[in-house]
């Protein structure tokens, strides 16, 4: 079929909490397609009333994204354009619409991103750390045993580690993180952009003494600090090539070769002097 006559996709971010947080763009977008392809139509009729459209909708999510996308697939053949919303967000992270897209560009659709709101991108505006690069993990294996298995494979990652997760596993997970991670600096974040917007920075063991045993509203953005990464320690034959090294480029006293190359290495100084020491006749 000729790409002209084809409808375009859509893939719209909604708010993920406030209302006011839409693209004027993505309401244009909203009023303008034939259809509305939306993960609940019922939490998606909310944000469509409130600005007071009227495109029609049908329901796409991860129970029936397959056999929808086949129904999407068809509209978009026969010219019309249709936008895909999941609940909130941005679809296809930690959302629904991966297939829907998949099936889209196979068939030569046009796949329009209509950027907008996403947690992660408004936890890491607030986390108060440098936060890059980081590692974005969406959501952990719900069952301990995974997760814990998961964690340990990321442990010494220099990256910021950030994924979701769900307000009955918020605290197993961070007792699991801070026993494979250690204490690091993390921030969790909770119902961000609406009433009861909480954040909390510190060390995990701080944010599991404060955290309430009591099942909390909302879902989790959780971000970890990344690993520092120790040097491993310099055998004495390297540390020794390495005050050759600085000697061979400048003329150094040996004591000046030691401050250097305690510089250069992190190695301590006194380790660096005892090695050194071998090799005097090489300063002379």
């Amino acid at each position: 079929m000729d790409k002209e006559t084809q409808g375009v996709l859509y893939m719209v971010a909604t708010p993920i909490g406030n209302l006011e947080d839409i693209t004027l763009r993505a309401l244009r977008v909203l009023r303008e397609v034939d259809l509305i392809a939306a993960e609940d139509t019922r939490r998606s009729g909310i944000l469509l009333s409130a600005y007071e459209i009227k495109t029609p909708m049908i329901s796409l999510h991860e129970h029936n994204e397959k056999e929808r996308s086949r129904v999407v697939l068809s509209r978009l053949r026969d010219g019309l354009s249709v936008a895909y919303v999941s609940d909130a967000g941005t679809p296809c992270v930690s959302d629904p619409g991966h297939h829907l897209v998949c099936v889209a560009l196979a068939n030569g659709i046009r796949v329009v991103p209509v950027p907008g709101a996403s947690a992660l991108p408004a936890a890491l505006s607030v986390c108060g750390f440098d936060a890059e690069p980081f590692l974005f993990c969406g959501f952990l294996p719900p069952r301990q045993n995974r997760r814990r298995r998961f964690l340990e494979a990321v442990s010494d990652e220099e990256y910021t580690i950030i994924f979701y997760e769900s307000p009955a596993r918020i605290r197993e997970t961070l007792e699991d993180a801070l026993d494979i991670l250690g204490d690091r600096q993390a921030v969790v974040a909770r119902e961000l952009t609406k009433v009861f917007e909480e954040i909390r920075q510190g060390r995990i063991s701080d944010l599991l003494a404060r955290a309430s045993t009591a099942k909390s509203k909302g879902e989790f953005t959780v971000m970890v600090r990344a690993a520092v990464r120790k040097p491993a320690p310099l055998s004495e034959e390297e540390i020794q090539a390495t005050l050759l090294n600085i000697r061979s480029r400048k003329p150094v006293s040996l004591r000046d070769a030691v401050a250097e190359a305690a510089r250069l290495t992190g190695t301590p100084r006194k380790k660096i002097y005892d090695a050194a020491v071998k090799i005097r006749r090489k300063f002379s």
